[in-house]
């Protein structure tokens, strides 16, 4: 007998996960990395300063810049968002109040990964094989299983936890996209019954990428989703065709073009390139491979062309991005959604060989992370406490019982895991992505908690703005030269200082100047060098490349 898909599956392998349990797991993953921890050099920090500007009134809403100097990524909306976060939320410290949002848009990405999934799996071409004499899954319980995975998938991929915890462009994108593709995906469903809702939705995250800079994606992905529509004859295709071409011109004309300037053509270092590509998306690149293979003949079908070209478009401008990382954080919607339609085709051999990958992987993550904060807590191991004071000399570690619970229960939960997922539940359709993705929660869990505070200290220009701060006279404001808008940033803001650019009229008050390495050859073209004396270079203490120097001025 002809098997129309790949995939048979029985009515038991369908069994849901709580939604508590996933409610839990999701909120383990958004909350950790935006509660807590200073603003991290560089995208981080340079975006909180031009939202910092625009929510006191002193940065043009049209124009993110710090001390008028512009940022390097110019899309509006996520600073609109943190902006008017610092607005509505003055009572929260400001470089939490702007994460709020950026929360909601990493949930809302979840959800849309969720919802696209099922959706795609209630489409024909993706049901399972028929049986005979029944007890093949039941369509509704396969597409929520389905969907239980995607979610899974993308939480898993080890690309998405740094990057998406940011209060940048990126995160927009990241959300942008997977509306799109959620509103693709709804206005393709057979069972579609409220058509304006799938247009509001596809129209949301159009407007949304049109907002960010994200002119190109946005043109390559609503292009191919528009004729996939129409040819499907999808009611409501040449609607979002309509909204599409709007979106388009939109974002056009706030950015000047379908590319940005920095963005040109690089062979250059492909093989760092694919090492990006295979631990970024890692474990769902593997799993979407083989769905493009035991799903070859249904190619043009909406669950794979739909998630398959938001993969190539991603793939594509991350080659073409000068932040490769950044840029490729948009296929994974695709990716995830992509390796969801795997399962359904798995051999039980592979199903047990990617538990053993990721529990041999992440325990030993875990481990290694246990033992070092040990070693910062009490000098043994010795080695990895040596290791840790050469790698950030200066930092002191102070023990934080709250951070240690956490880490502590999480840790508990993935061994009861691990012995839940070999005990029971081997029928569940989304048993392999279990601890794949419980293990990248453990660890981002792990490095937000037991390791925070040295993160903080590697990564953040708190240290160096608060060493800068001991050197300048009470009252005196800072004139900079060459610095860039991350490090401005820091210096108001951990630093306490009021800082003035050295092209800025006024700056004969500040009785201190800061001035990058990079611009000192020319630094006599921009003030009076006889006036000023070096004071003292301050560099980070993690990375002695990246100093400032520090003059004080003598005269008149």
């Amino acid at each position: 007998m002809n098997q129309p898909t790949p995939a048979i599956v029985t009515q038991a392998a369908v069994r849901r996960l709580p939604r508590w349990a996933l409610l839990l797991f999701c909120l383990a993953y958004v909350l950790p990395g935006f509660i807590g921890r200073e603003p991290w050099k560089l995208a981080d920090v340079a975006a909180f300063g031009a939202m910092l500007e625009m929510a006191t009134g002193t940065g043009l809403w049209l124009q993110p810049a710090v001390l008028g100097q512009p940022v390097a990524d110019a899309a509006l909306l996520p600073y609109w968002l943190g902006a008017a976060a610092l607005r509505a939320l003055p009572f929260l410290e400001p470089a939490f109040a702007v994460r709020v949002p950026f929360m909601a848009l990493l949930a809302l990405t979840l959800a849309a990964v969720w919802y696209t999934v099922y959706h795609l799996a209630r489409q024909p071409a993706a049901q399972p094989v028929a049986f005979a004499f029944g007890g093949e899954a039941h369509p509704t319980d396969y597409a929520r299983a389905l969907a239980d995975a995607g979610l899974l998938a993308i939480v898993a991929c080890l690309g998405l936890a740094q990057l998406s915890h940011e209060t940048t462009p990126d995160l927009a994108r990241l959300a942008g996209v997977a509306l799109l593709l959620l509103g693709a995906a709804r206005l393709l469903s057979p069972d579609a019954q409220w058509p304006w809702r799938s247009l509001l939705i596809w129209a949301a995250g159009a407007v949304v990428l049109a907002l960010s800079d994200a002119v190109l994606p946005l043109a390559a992905l609503g292009l191919v989703w528009v004729l996939v529509m129409i040819t499907r004859r999808s009611r409501a295709a040449w609607a979002a065709g309509l909204v599409w071409l709007l979106a388009l011109a939109l974002g056009e004309w706030l950015s000047g073009g379908l590319a940005p300037s920095s963005w040109t053509p690089r062979t250059d270092d492909a093989d760092s390139f694919a090492r990006l590509l295979l631990w970024f998306t890692w474990p769902a690149w593997p799993l979407a491979l083989w769905t493009l293979w035991r799903w070859r003949r249904q190619w043009l079908a909406p669950h794979v062309a739909l998630p398959f070209w938001l993969v190539v478009v991603g793939v594509l401008t991350s080659a073409l991005a000068d932040e490769r990382d950044r840029a490729l954080l948009t296929a994974l919607p695709g990716l995830a959604a992509l390796a969801a339609f795997a399962l359904p085709t798995l051999r039980r051999s592979v199903s047990a060989l990617i538990d053993w990958f990721t529990l041999l992987f992440f325990s030993g993550c875990v481990l290694i992370i246990w033992v070092i904060w040990l070693a910062m807590m009490t000098g043994v191991p010795a080695k990895p406490a040596a290791n840790v004071a050469k790698l950030a000399p200066g930092f002191v570690p102070d023990f934080g019982l709250l951070p240690f619970l956490l880490g502590a229960l999480a840790t508990l939960a993935w061994v009861w895991l691990v012995s839940w997922r070999v005990g029971r539940h081997r029928q569940a359709l989304w048993k392999s992505l279990v601890l794949p993705s419980a293990g990248a929660t453990l660890c981002w869990l792990l490095l937000m908690t037991l390791w925070l505070p040295l993160l903080d200290f590697g990564r953040s220009y708190g240290p160096l703005s608060r060493r800068i701060a001991t050197l300048v006279p009470a009252g005196s404001c800072v004139m900079a030269d060459g610095l860039n808008a991350g490090q401005l940033t820091a210096l108001r803001y951990h630093g306490g200082l009021k800082m003035v650019r050295s092209e800025a009229p006024g700056d004969a008050r500040c009785r201190v100047m800061v001035v990058s390495p990079a611009s000192q050859p020319t630094l006599d073209q921009r003030v009076a060098l006889t006036e000023w004396a070096y004071q003292a270079s301050v560099s980070r203490l993690t990375d002695s490349k990246e100093t400032l120097l520090v003059y004080r001025r003598i005269g008149r």
